[in-house]
């Protein structure tokens, strides 16, 4: 248990470092912005001088406060430890700076970092607050991918940043955000992401022939019984690639729109039709 809260410390306290570093020596000398309350307090900056490390601290303040009645317990533990280190890193790295002489640089740079940064402290079972805890929440109560929600929420602030820092810095700060978002979910889901479903339909027959038709995914099917009503149920249980969840969608509520649908997120997947098992002579 020591071992594990020590290393979810490590995790959190370099994670805010390289966020941080992202923000003031690629974002804000490149005069790029920012999703959620890091874009605020970046254009708070340009129009007021106010320094982020404050705004930061203040505004993830708030939002934490929301985000209490959501969020479990650690969660808000680890919050907070992010958003403090992060606060402090942000003052102390503000000397530095990288003023490139292409944005587009300073753009895939910031992106990269902050990606890594929040994915650190993501996996470090904190959040970087602001538009984070949101995502937190629509992952936990509407099943969203945490990252895309992530840039949903941060491109509800980036789009009217065009207005401070103009379209070209707009345009390429929504490139940092993609290559952030990417970057993000290559280390919260791994480089082989899955989905497992099980499906629970009186049309599992149908269903089944036509994923092994279209999908090419071979399907378990278990025996089950209903407590209420002693039912016998067949279960189909299958393991997708996240870009074939739609079709697989569709093709259940294709036969049954009052089938039971679950589905789980797969770390990694190993056997055959997936990654192969690493073996050692």
């Amino acid at each position: 248990m020591k071992n594990k809260t020590g290393w979810n410390i490590a995790k959190i306290v370099v994670g805010a470092l390289i966020f941080s570093l992202a923000v003031n020596v690629f974002a804000i000398p490149n005069n790029l912005g920012e999703g959620g309350v890091t874009g605020l307090t970046m254009m708070l900056y340009y129009l007021l001088g106010w320094t982020p490390a404050i705004t930061t601290l203040i505004f993830n303040g708030i939002l934490l406060i929301i985000g209490y009645k959501f969020l479990d317990r650690m969660t808000i533990v680890w919050t907070i430890v992010a958003i403090s280190f992060t606060s402090l890193f942000l003052h102390f790295s503000e000397p530095f700076a990288f003023v490139a002489n292409q944005t587009i640089v300073a753009a895939i740079f910031a992106g990269l970092m902050m990606g890594i940064g929040m994915g650190l402290i993501m996996n470090g079972g904190g959040t970087t607050a602001g538009s984070a805890i949101l995502a937190k929440i629509a992952n936990k109560y509407l099943g969203w991918n945490t990252s895309y929600a992530l840039l949903f929420f941060d491109l509800i602030v980036v789009i009217p940043s065009v207005f401070v820092i103009g379209f070209e810095n707009m345009l390429f700060t929504v490139v940092s955000l993609y290559i952030s978002t990417k970057v993000l979910d290559f280390i919260l889901e791994g480089y082989n992401p899955k989905k497992s479903v099980t499906i629970i339909s009186d049309y599992y027959e149908e269903i089944a022939t036509e994923i092994d038709e279209h999908l090419e995914r071979g399907i378990t099917l278990f025996n089950g019984q209903g407590f209420y009503m002693r039912q016998d149920k067949k279960i189909l249980y299958i393991v997708i690639s996240r870009d074939q969840l739609l079709p697989l969608t569709k093709i259940v509520n294709k036969y049954d729109e009052k089938a039971f649908f679950i589905i789980n997120d797969v770390q990694s997947v190993i056997g055959e039709g997936f990654t192969k098992q690493i073996t050692s002579e």
